[in-house]
């Protein structure tokens, strides 16, 4: 009884209304502010491109659909919603921002003083560890596999503060991955591209196996059924995901090691 009246708490307190309006307007000032920092570029630099803007909306409805609304809710009581709501927060939404350049465009608006200030804090020692795609991985797909192989994930249904840790833990984690594998922003620590794509190889083994050990081994209190559905949704809609990290990463490393045409040289008028 007690398990059940603290699954009821957390949901209760997710579905109030200040909350729902909290996490609601939480993206939406985000983007917002994204919004604004584009005009302030556009008019003091060169115009910002436009799918880098629509990447941004988009990765914040990715974020508000899985943390409030009618999926949200689903995922209290269904696995399948639970693991469709992982994959919007944890991969798809990241894959998105970091295509809106939010770094980049943030330092394009800040003054000169300013700009130097968080170079400098993007370049200290412990921002360049975490994102170091190693690093970064370990994270990501180490965090899931003690999510759904330990009590975490019952856990997270039980304590508001677990579930809030988890789904903040998923999205940075997912993040910090995705950005150190393309490596967009100007300040971001540039690895090799054969040291990224290995473990980029490594994590996308690393989240298929998970997929697979939770269709025999469901998490506590997940019905077989629902269990082997979830997996599913998880490897196929990772697989997905990770196509569209592979393509990019692999578009990079072609134009960087794509011969740069020679300059012609000027005829002289004799």
């Amino acid at each position: 009884m007690r398990n059940m009246h603290d699954h009821h708490l957390v949901t209760d307190v997710m579905n109030s209304e200040s909350v729902r309006a909290g996490l609601i307007l939480f993206p939406i000032i985000i983007f917002m502010l994204y919004v604004g920092a584009v005009m302030r570029s556009n008019i003091h630099r060169k115009k910002w491109p436009m799918y880098r803007t629509l990447c941004m909306a988009l990765g914040m409805i990715c974020i508000a659909v899985s943390v409030v609304g009618p999926l949200a809710e689903e995922a209290h009581v269904s696995f399948i919603a639970h693991m469709l709501s992982h994959l919007l927060l944890g991969m798809i939404a990241p894959l998105l921002i970091v295509m809106a350049h939010p770094l980049t465009l943030l330092l394009r608006t800040l003054s000169v003083s300013k700009a130097r200030m968080l170079t400098s804090l993007l370049k200290m020692k412990f921002i360049h560890v975490l994102m170091n795609p190693f690093i970064a991985a370990t994270l990501n797909i180490g965090g899931l596999w003690l999510l759904y192989t330990t009590d975490l994930y019952m856990l997270m249904h039980q304590y508001l503060w677990v579930f809030v840790f988890i789904h903040l833990h998923l999205f940075i984690a997912g993040y910090l991955f995705t950005a150190s594998i393309l490596s967009i922003d100007p300040t971001a620590p540039k690895h090799s591209y054969g040291y990224r794509s290995f473990i980029l190889v490594i994590a996308l083994a690393g989240h298929g196996m998970l997929s697979k050990f939770i269709y025999v081994n469901p998490p506590a209190g997940v019905p077989l059924k629902q269990a082997e559905d979830g997996s599913m949704l998880m490897y196929y809609g990772g697989d997905l995901v990770d196509l569209v990290l592979i393509f990019i990463l692999c578009l990079q490393w072609y134009k960087a090691a794509r011969p740069r045409p020679l300059p012609v040289p000027h005829k002289m008028n004799l």
